[in-house]
């Protein structure tokens, strides 16, 4: 894992609660990355290490600066840490570009819808100026919002949609707005199946998806897409959190592992609910990690005694070893289990 020295050249505010940070790209070196990927951050708050993945909203070869977006979280320590306290001239420590939340071509598409509610819309901007300058593909973007004020890029969208008219179709919704022009692209309320689904039957087929926002818009355009006799396998997500089933932990209770960590054993209570990596931060270790959703491997440990067991994994992990394990979504199933970290 390769990590970066990186300088804030400009901050961007966006709404009353978001930011752009935009970095100066290094001068020897340029940090390559896709459309669509995340910058991990690092930073060292109250003398504890966090580290938080970033979606850039800039775009390879379009913008000259490394851009990511950053909204508030109430009650988020890094978010509002950011917000506050992040200047121009600011140096920030960041891990390489990572993330399979890209585009790959694919001849037989015709049309790419984009599915963002709030700061969901970060990944999907950067994808979206990469196809508008790069191809010719019909595209989408469906928006979900609570009002006018709280769209991020609304500018940004707007010249984008008279640039591109031909092609480029901005669907807006409001939950809570009140004073707005409704009309064929803006509705009232929340994304919902009776205009997924007709939606889908006025585009041009086949399509693919890219969905940035909460659990239940996924599933109603998955529902909608099955529905239409449409397939998913052009349909990909980006979570920035793991969605835990209460019923994965019915065989999970509190245990002790050993934890071996820059030639150290580290003796670990893992209490039921929480993963290994989150009791390992708890207490000071400073592990290696980014994602917290078991997307990349930077987290990987090796399991050289008991079982584990992995819980929330949006898709299944065919590059792991068998006792290779990714420690922000393991848990112990027995009392015997000792890990090392390379």
């Amino acid at each position: 894992m390769k990590n970066y020295t990186l300088k804030v050249h400009e901050i961007k505010i966006e709404t009353n609660d978001t930011i752009t940070i935009c970095f100066k790209q290094p001068g020897l070196k340029k940090i390559k990355y896709l459309a669509g990927q995340y910058l991990t951050l690092q930073f060292r708050i109250n003398g504890r290490r966090y580290i938080r993945p970033y979606s850039f909203s800039s775009t390879p070869l379009i913008d000259s600066t490394l851009d990511v977006t950053i909204k508030r979280v109430p009650g988020g320590v890094v978010s509002n840490y950011i917000n506050d306290t992040v200047k121009v001239d600011d140096v920030i420590e960041v891990q390489e570009p990572l993330g399979d939340f890209v585009f790959k071509s694919d001849e037989s598409i015709r049309s790419v819808i984009f599915w963002g509610v709030g700061s969901g819309i970060t990944p999907l901007f950067s994808m979206i100026k990469d196809l508008l300058v790069n191809n010719s593909l019909n595209i989408h973007l469906v928006y979900g919002n609570k009002s006018n004020s709280s769209v991020i890029f609304k500018e940004k969208l707007e010249e984008l949609k008279m640039t591109y008219s031909d092609r480029f179709k901005v669907h807006s919704f409001y939950s809570k707005e009140e004073f707005f022009i409704e009309d064929s692209h803006n509705y009232r309320g929340r994304i919902n199946a009776d205009f997924v689904e007709k939606l889908l039957q006025d585009i041009k087929s086949p399509s693919q998806h890219f969905i940035c926002g909460p659990i239940g818009l996924k599933n109603t355009i998955k529902e909608s897409l099955t529905k239409l006799g449409q397939s998913l396998d052009n349909v990909f997500s980006e979570d920035f959190e793991i969605v835990k089933n209460p019923e994965d932990f019915k065989d999970i209770y509190n245990r002790e592992i050993l934890l071996n960590f820059q030639g150290f054993d580290n003796k670990i209570t893992i209490n039921k609910g929480n993963s290994i990596l989150e009791e390992a931060l708890e207490i000071g270790l400073e592990l290696p990690y980014s994602c917290q959703t078991g997307n990349c491997s930077t987290c990987k440990g090796t399991v050289l005694s008991g079982e584990l067991k992995m819980i929330g994994l949006e898709k299944p992990r065919t590059d792991l070893a068998n006792n290779e394990y990714l420690l922000c979504c393991s848990y112990p199933l027995t009392d015997n289990v000792s890990i090392k970290i390379q």
